[in-house]
């Protein structure tokens, strides 16, 4: 039987999981809580978070910025020890060396693994059987299904389909009438505890990560935005610092009970200005339909990156698009000159997101 461990690392409050855990914090900001980020995440501290995961087995798969999924089965017998002992290996070493604090969850799958941890308590470990499954699975929500995002959610909830016992039950024509034939089978599938998904062992992907962390759980749907402005604000000085554009764009959602959402979009150019940026920040934020959720933290990570010189920018007939980069690009030399914090947006610089 396949045994897959999701690892969620939980970095100390404030920490950049891609910065240097050997830089000196008086020079390095990437260390300091609401900070830019460091150096690229596939030089630091995750990516030795990921090193130490594939001295216990090969097949290790990145989930960034904070996670990964292994696959232990061949291991278990190259450990001579059971799924429970090994995961506990894996969080002396990670909390040892490098004080983290690593939460694992063990199912039959990589799916059943997430889900799995998002209901652990913090630096434990809970192992999902087989036989389990069922009863598991079958009482909780639609939303925490794989797959299922509020949108989803809500038009399975107008159906009367509340758990994912009641998704399980519902016929497979009637899913795939309602959803189309792929994300029908898909949910199908899912509710039965099913997910094919291999571990698939790859390097970190190029990718650079901001993260904001809120001093207490946020409801304020105002102070979410200002919060995504200025990671959009922070990821794109960067990005333009070490003359990078990136491709994609991915918001994580963290919550006051730890379980976290995440949506991805690819850019429609690739870029590296503030203002596309913060756009599809707010798009992405937006199709998450939060109502009262209380958020502990946000990260935004610009994906697929390259050299901006190999970047095409498609020509703009709009004045107001360039003044926008003549603004921004002022601002990057007065950062230069002054530090990063000596311009900024005035939304920003009123008061503290």
């Amino acid at each position: 039987m396949q045994q897959i461990l999701h690892a969620q690392f939980h970095f100390p409050y404030g920490a950049d999981p891609g910065a240097d855990p050997g830089a000196d914090p008086r020079t390095d900001t990437g260390t300091a809580a609401g900070a830019g980020p460091g150096p690229a995440t596939a030089t630091g501290l995750y990516a030795q978070l990921l090193d130490m995961a594939a001295d216990i087995t090969p097949r290790v798969q990145p989930i960034p910025p904070d996670a990964a999924h292994l696959d232990i089965t061949g291991a278990l017998r190259y450990w001579q020890r059971d799924a429970e002992a090994l995961a506990a290996v894996l969080r002396m070493r990670t909390v040892g060396l490098h004080g983290v604090r690593t939460t694992c969850a063990i199912a039959p799958n990589r799916m059943l693994a997430t889900m799995t941890a998002a209901l652990t308590p913090l630096g434990t470990t809970t192992v999902l059987t087989e036989g389990e499954v069922t009863a598991w699975l079958r009482p909780r929500p639609v939303a925490a299904l794989y797959g299922v995002g509020p949108a989803t959610a809500a038009t399975l909830a107008a159906y009367g389909l509340h758990t994912i016992g009641d998704l399980a039950d519902a016929p497979l024509p009637t899913l795939t009438r309602i959803f189309g034939s792929a994300t029908g089978r898909a949910l199908h599938a899912h509710a039965q505890g099913e997910d094919l998904r291999p571990v698939e062992a790859r390097p970190v992907p190029k990718s650079l990560t901001t993260h904001h962390p809120f001093e207490a759980d946020c409801l304020d749907t105002d102070r979410h935005r200002r919060a995504l402005l200025d990671l959009a604000h922070r990821l794109g000085a960067r990005l333009r610092d070490e003359e990078q554009v990136a491709a994609g764009l991915t918001l994580t959602v963290r919550y006051a009970d730890r379980t976290t959402t995440t949506r991805t979009r690819t850019l429609t150019e690739p870029t590296h200005h503030t203002g596309p940026l913060a756009g599809v920040a707010y798009e992405l934020y937006d199709l998450l339909g939060l109502q009262r959720a209380r958020v502990r933290s946000f990260d935004l990570r610009a994906e697929a990156l390259r050299p901006a010189s190999e970047a095409r920018r498609q020509l703009s007939l709009d004045p107001a698009d360039e003044r926008a980069l003549a603004v921004e690009a002022a601002a990057d030399r007065a950062r230069d000159r002054y530090g990063p914090d000596a311009v900024k947006p005035a939304t920003l610089a009123a008061r503290k997101p």
